[in-house]
């Protein structure tokens, strides 16, 4: 599970990259309960639930970027990360900087295309809230080369995998701890699948966020009244819950998930 205790390779935080900020405000507040925080002289803020921060709003600026969600991943050292990441086949899409004492940041791609951060805490540790409605209660990677991102994601974030089949004959699924961590801190999933069902990035690899929600049909009846959209479900899912994958208007991709008794 994700929890605010952060350990070098587990995620701390997230941030939607959006053409329209007010709007995208207005749809993830209807869907999620959350509060918008503008940032004084900047083009986004802060999502708060229940009066913790739980992501992070901006404008999309980067030519040719698709409107995604970005999920950060806690290090120690940005720079050490980064040299780690190039050794490794991965590109530097945004070198490591400071933002004031709040921390260092840095983004990445991995050699299949999926863009993922890194975030070295300084007085910012991350986000407040995870694991409960309304927050991040997992990450998820769709890759076409599960062996290779498993390969450059070991290296870089020091990450162990423990495999396991779908239900329903899915395939198979690569289950994400961070290193020397419990089963009970495991964070993420790794699945492989074939260039042509990842057109939502042009074939290459991609992350996105699976937000908890109290009530799945509720969540995704609030997606599609404020102009999202459903690639799948919602459906039940044996031993994880009821879940369902979202575009919201802009084509950014989330899941939300109601996790079954056991899982809660």
């Amino acid at each position: 599970m994700i929890t605010t205790d952060y350990v070098p390779g587990s995620p701390c935080w997230l941030d939607l990259g959006t053409p329209d900020v007010p709007s995208a405000a207005a749809f993830y507040g209807a869907v999620f309960g959350w509060s918008y925080e503008p940032m004084g002289g900047m083009e986004g803020g802060m999502f708060r639930k229940d009066g913790k921060i739980v992501a992070g709003l901006g404008k999309l600026t980067e030519q040719g970027a698709r409107p995604a969600w970005m999920i950060y991943y806690d290090v120690a050292d940005a720079d050490a990360a980064t040299r780690t990441v190039e050794g490794a086949g991965g590109t530097v899409r945004v070198a490591p900087m400071s933002l004031d004492d709040a921390g260092r940041m840095a983004q990445y791609s991995d050699p299949q295309g999926g863009q993922f951060a890194v975030w070295e805490p300084g007085a910012d540790r991350g986000a407040e809230l995870v694991d409960g409605p309304g927050s991040l209660c997992w990450t998820e990677l769709y890759t076409s080369d599960a062996a290779a991102a498993k390969a450059f994601y070991g290296t870089v974030l020091g990450w162990r995998f423990d495999e396991m089949d779908l239900p329903g004959g899915g395939g198979g699924y690569s289950l994400i701890t961070p290193a020397g961590l419990p089963d009970e801190r495991m964070h993420g999933g790794l699945m492989e699948l074939p260039a042509e069902h990842l057109a939502l990035a042009n074939g290459r690899a991609y992350w996105h966020p699976v937000f908890a929600v109290a009530d799945c049909d509720a969540a995704v009846a609030a997606v599609t009244a404020k102009g999202g959209n459903v690639q799948m479900g919602p459906e039940d899912a044996e031993g994880i819950g009821r879940l369902a994958i979202c575009l919201d208007p802009w084509n950014a991709d989330f899941v939300v998930l109601t996790p079954s008794p056991a899982e809660a």
